[in-house]
């Protein structure tokens, strides 16, 4: 029997699984929607019974589908969003939530209610932040926990310990408390080239019972490392045996990087695409990116440095500029009638336009930062603007919206990748995963807007093949991470970018960065006014 190995990817709205042989052969995958709850403006949580409950579903969906026998899967590996997780000490799960409702013990990654607390640790001058581009982010972790220590002070009393999810994932299925550098050092201010965190920083936080305490976790080795073996329990809620060996994981986009990243990753940059991106370059010596996260020693290729860029709206803002324009609810009974997506309706429109005038974009603009800018601007008060509306509400004016989204992360992605090849990096191409892949829009004007060819890996789903990598590591299937990386991906279809498009996309990017200043210079204006 050959040895087989599964990935699970918990992203922000699903849990998915895949199972793959030895050389990254997909043979079967899974997907289950998870819950999230809104509970106030800019609060997002999530419940980590709910995601057990469908990493359980999806694991033994995998097994059903591709008839194989439970034996046979050597090795599990997780990964998932940077989301914040409270257990008590008897490991049931501790409200993180105004509501009080235990089954809220998660505060995801997009959930921006820390915005004081941000700032409170970026005026700390940590030394931590010249590892995180000079600046935390509301994303991460201390923030999240400062908040909670301030806000809910019985809540927080009453936690033994906080994980980040892809560590909860594998503490759930194998008991062992073991963290991962990929977590610790993205997300929870490691320094993990120095094996130590910044004492001095929790103090001033105070905040060092979740050191003093061991809150937080005490062993954080490499992803990748092996941190034991399924529980029985585990075992049997999975579908799996007790032989099956646990992969200590990482954060999902980390992963997907590991599984696209290719045979070039100095020069490479790796995007993981979804609801937002993430734009990851890796480099032998730490590279210092103001704005950029990072750099981070161990955090994803081993015994190397990463930078990581990212838009905290990609697949987000495209949905939202559908699903919020007037003329949302025909497309869609259009896309039923004619059986067929709304994307590929907008996408054929687009394409009629372009037939009748090749530059029909040269006067609509947006500035995609709904959501805030995660990087190079590293500000997360900042919003999106639109230039060009009209009073048309049909499917013409959504194309040219939808276009519009789309052209700005494919801007916002120029901007990273100009800000980093400034600090030193050499980035010359990009290998790309996710949804907006299935895009040949969104393909091609990434192409064009940063003059860099977009390379496709022949396994779709990159993220849940980076985790199998993991798995396959940890049971020395591969003796390195890098060795796996090697022998479980390969490189598929190439977009080139078209030439004749530069002049166009370079216009279109000083008006993209035109819109910035204005919005600043208005926001300006109105600073004067309340002042006086």
């Amino acid at each position: 029997m050959e040895n087989l190995y599964i990935g699970v990817d918990v992203g922000s709205g699903s849990a998915r699984a895949g199972l793959f042989d030895a050389k990254g052969k997909k043979l079967a995958q899974s997907t289950s929607a998870i819950l999230q709850f809104r509970p106030k403006k800019d609060f997002v949580e999530q419940s980590s019974d709910d995601i057990w409950a469908q990493v359980c579903h999806v694991v033994k969906t995998v097994v059903q589908l591709a008839n194989v026998k439970p034996d046979q899967v050597k090795g599990i590996g997780f990964d998932a969003t940077c989301s914040l997780v409270a257990l008590d000490a008897e490991d049931q799960p501790v409200s993180v939530s105004p509501t009080g409702d235990p089954q809220q013990n998660i505060i995801m990654w997009m959930d921006h209610r820390a915005l004081v607390e941000t700032k409170e640790i970026n005026a700390t001058n940590s030394k931590v932040l010249d590892f995180v581009g000079g600046e935390v982010s509301p994303e991460m972790e201390l923030p999240k926990l400062k908040w909670l220590k301030r806000h809910l002070p019985e809540q927080y009393q009453q936690v033994s310990r906080f994980f980040d999810l892809a560590d909860f994932l594998v503490y759930r299925s194998s008991g062992e408390d073991i963290r991962s550098t990929c977590t610790k050092v993205c997300k929870w201010t490691y320094l993990a080239h120095d094996k130590q965190w910044d004492e001095a920083l929790f103090k001033q936080l105070d905040l060092m019972d979740l050191l003093n305490e061991g809150k937080i976790g005490q062993a954080i080795v490499q992803p990748g490392t092996p941190a034991g073996k399924l529980t029985t329990n585990a075992a049997n809620e999975l579908g799996l045996t007790t032989n099956t060996i646990v992969a200590v994981g990482m954060i999902d986009a980390h992963a997907g990087g590991v599984g696209i990243i290719g045979k070039q990753p100095e020069s490479t940059l790796a995007i993981i695409g979804g609801t937002s991106s993430c734009h990851m370059a890796v480099s032998k010596k730490p590279i210092y990116v103001k704005g950029v996260w990072g750099p981070y020693w161990d955090a994803m290729v081993p015994d190397m440095w990463l930078s990581e860029g990212g838009q905290s709206a990609a697949g987000a803002l495209i949905d939202h500029v559908i699903r919020t324009h007037a003329f949302y609810g025909e497309l869609i009974a259009m896309a039923e009638e004619q059986g067929c997506s709304e994307y590929e309706l907008l996408n054929n429109e687009v394409l009629l336009l372009e037939a009748n005038d090749p530059y029909f974009m040269a006067n609509f603009h947006m500035l995609g930062y709904h959501h805030g800018n995660r990087s190079p601007r590293a500000n997360p008060h900042l919003k999106g603007m639109v230039c060009g509306l009209t009073l048309n509400a049909g499917l013409t004016e959504l194309a040219i919206q939808y276009m519009a989204a789309i052209q700005s992360v494919s801007y916002g992605t120029r901007h990273i990748i100009e800000t980093m090849n400034e600090a030193g990096h050499a980035i010359k191409r990009i290998n790309m995963c996710g949804g907006g892949t299935k895009n040949p829009l969104w393909l091609r004007e990434h192409a064009n807007a940063t003059g860099c060819e977009i390379v496709l890996s022949t396994e779709d789903e990159a993220v849940i093949l980076g985790s199998a990598m993991l798995a396959a590591t940890a049971c020395k299937e591969h003796e390195h991470l890098t060795d796996a990386m090697a022998a479980m991906s390969s490189e598929g279809k190439v977009i080139q970018p078209e030439p004749h498009t530069k002049a166009f996309h370079d216009a279109k990017y000083q008006v993209f960065h035109a819109l910035y200043e204005d919005q600043i210079r208005y926001d300006a204006i109105m600073s004067e006014f309340k002042t006086k």
